[in-house]
């Protein structure tokens, strides 16, 4: 065999952007190793990879890991590395950093930050995630029925709203287009947990969500680092 057969496969990358995984994990029946979990998540970070934790609050979950990075087959090993370590994935979700096709003037660095975000912020503490998809379904309000113009009117306004909240909640929305169940995924990074209550709320008031979002789970919590968002989960 050869020496090549022998090396590392090459990374399974998008052409644009980064792979995204969000993992909810809770113990195992057997309990959850966390210096194990923390030896996956570190060979993840030095292999370029982000990993954000954050502590769920509820029964849907313990801990949520939302990891990022150019390397699909880097998160897989996340992922079994944390399950080697006892913990059971109870929920994820897999998508893509994007650039909206209603963004594609946005300057520069708005769609470098948006390709290949530096996460967690600094300040917003507070933890969001749901997955939304805009509605198609026969005979009720389509948003694929609608033309471009149109579309774009609305997905302005929607931003709009989004805008006021800036400095107190940051969004993260990735793709999930033939990736998982629906069309986006949205995790927000919050100052406050009502701020993050308060820009969904609003949201939802607007035209491109009031016809036309349909939301699937939210988890919510709040971001620290994996040592202390472990030990809060009750894993030593």
């Amino acid at each position: 065999m050869s020496e090549n057969s022998e090396s590392q496969p090459a990374a399974l990358s998008p052409s644009v952007g980064w792979n995204v995984v969000h993992l909810f994990l809770k113990a195992g029946p057997q309990g959850g190793r966390a210096a194990q979990a923390l030896e996956a998540i570190e060979l993840a970070e030095k292999n370029s990879h982000q990993v954000v934790a954050a502590a769920i609050l509820g029964h849907k979950a313990d801990v949520c890991l939302l990891a990022l990075g150019p390397d699909q087959r880097q998160l897989r090993l996340l992922q079994s590395g944390l399950q080697a370590a006892g913990l059971s994935v109870v929920d994820s979700y897999v998508s893509l950093t994007e650039v909206s096709e209603y963004a594609a003037g946005a300057p520069a660095e708005m769609k470098t930050a948006r390709l290949y975000p530096v996460l967690p912020p600094a300040g917003l503490p507070a933890f969001c995630f749901y997955p939304m998809s805009k509605r198609r379904a026969p005979g009720a309000e389509n948003w694929y029925a609608l033309d471009y113009d149109k579309r774009l009117e609305l997905m302005y306004g929607h931003g709009a709203v989004g805008r006021k909240f800036r400095g107190r909640v940051l969004q993260l929305v990735t793709g999930s287009t033939g990736v998982d169940d629906f069309e986006w995924g949205v995790t927000l990074f919050g100052a406050h947990p009502d701020d993050l209550k308060e820009c969904v709320y609003q949201m939802r008031f607007d035209e491109a969500s009031a016809l036309y979002a349909e939301f699937g789970r939210f988890y919510t919590g709040f971001v620290g680092d994996a040592e202390s968002v472990f030990a809060d989960a009750g894993l030593r």
